[in-house]
């Protein structure tokens, strides 16, 4: 018979257990109603580029952001569109945060999402210091990002003072061949705690960061409250832009969002 604590504390194994992390759910979001809900995320309205030269026009429509059969769908559509700002853009899209409504320092943030594909494409489900300094002073945690013309890779990243950008510090997790994240959802999380962080996807850890793997006279700014993410961009620098052989509409599919203390 297996004991109450074995069951939620251990792995148990003939001879012997071994000991595994418990978690307490602290928000979540399984995306069951009828609309996004307001008290939970905001929708950023915009296309300046958000600093990547991204092509795509960030809209509070329901033809880029709806819920259906209790999924979040973020949907990027190539066509003309002239913002309340007066700017035009090629492509819409959707991309929503938590700042002001939830966040946290340390715990486990995962998110079950199946991703889109195509060259200039790229999703991301990430986060941000809710500190009041300039980006990247208050830190990025990216816990999983996409460029579509890499259909079997995603990345982890950590964005800080003096290393962001292109020196940002992360790995890629690499599917089997022949298998793309486009093909089904994937659970994509990290667990963070005050001297490291760790990535994973389904369950399998690829990637442990800390205060060691730093570039030399920067600082680890993962100790205050970070919020949550989610977007769909079309072009960048890193992804480059869509071509021929791109096609549209593309979606990304967010079944939940959960975020865990420890016990």
């Amino acid at each position: 018979m297996i004991s109450r604590a074995c069951f939620a504390l251990v792995i148990c194994a003939a001879g012997g257990f071994a000991q595994t992390t418990a978690w307490k759910m602290v928000w979540h979001d399984e995306f069951d109603g009828s609309r996004l809900d307001s008290s939970k995320w905001v929708y950023v309205v915009g296309g300046d580029g958000f600093g990547n030269k991204e092509l795509e026009y960030y809209t509070g429509r329901p033809q880029n952001l709806y819920l259906e059969g209790g999924m979040l769908v973020i949907r990027a559509i190539r066509e003309d569109y002239r913002g309340a700002d007066g700017v035009e853009r090629g492509f819409t899209s959707a991309r929503i945060h938590t700042r002001g409504k939830f966040s946290q320092a340390y715990g486990k943030f995962e998110a079950r999402i199946k991703l889109p594909y195509g060259q200039g494409i790229w999703p991301a489900f990430w986060m941000m210091g809710e500190e009041a300094a300039r980006w990247p002073d208050r830190g990025e945690i990216d816990i999983m990002e996409n460029i579509g013309r890499e259909p079997s890779a995603v990345h982890g990243t950590i964005h800080g003072p003096g290393y962001s950008g292109s020196k940002g510090i992360g790995a890629p997790f690499v599917l089997p061949p022949g298998q793309r994240f486009s093909d089904d959802f994937h659970v994509y999380g990290v667990e963070w705690e005050p001297n490291a962080i760790r990535w994973y996807v389904d369950g399998k850890m690829y990637q442990s960061l800390s205060p060691a793997n730093l570039p030399a006279g920067t600082k680890w700014v993962y100790d205050h409250p970070f919020y949550l993410l989610l977007n769909l961009a079309v072009g960048g620098d890193w992804p480059g832009d869509p071509d021929a052989t791109t096609s549209f509409p593309q979606t990304m599919v967010v079944d939940y969002v959960r975020v865990y203390q420890r016990e």
